[in-house]
């Protein structure tokens, strides 16, 4: 059985940088979808950024992209979400979710978080002005 377990959230000034971890236990396969997707309170879930674990492909919200890296440290059954420049409307519970096999579903559409399988329970994260 997979978990997801994140970290790495906190309270940071606007302009400044934190560095998320989504920790994989459990054999997840070589080649899956993971991804960061975020909820303001009051808000729907969102998309932030994806990664694909065969190629390392990235994928990212264009509200985040120049800004935000996520990235696979298979070693250590990791995946981070390097996070800069910081704005107030950045701030939201940060989830790690993942799903077996390609970021594309069937009609070559880029999965969203509504298509994935395993999530975690999430990192609050809060930027303040």
């Amino acid at each position: 059985q997979v978990q997801l377990v994140e970290s790495g959230g906190g309270s940071v000034q606007a302009g400044g940088s934190l560095r998320l971890s989504c920790l994989i236990s459990g054999y997840i396969g070589s080649r899956s979808c993971m991804g960061w997707f975020r909820q303001a309170p009051g808000k729907e879930r969102e998309d932030v950024a994806l990664i694909y674990s065969g190629s390392g492909s990235t994928y990212y919200a264009d509200s985040v992209k120049g800004r935000f890296g996520i990235s696979q440290d298979n070693a250590k059954n990791t995946v981070y979400l390097q996070m800069n420049s910081l704005k107030p409307d950045d701030t939201a519970m940060y989830y790690c979710a993942a799903r077996r096999g390609s970021c594309y579903d069937d009609n070559w559409r880029l999965l969203s978080y509504g298509d994935m399988d395993i999530w975690g329970k999430g990192t609050l994260v809060t930027v303040s002005s």
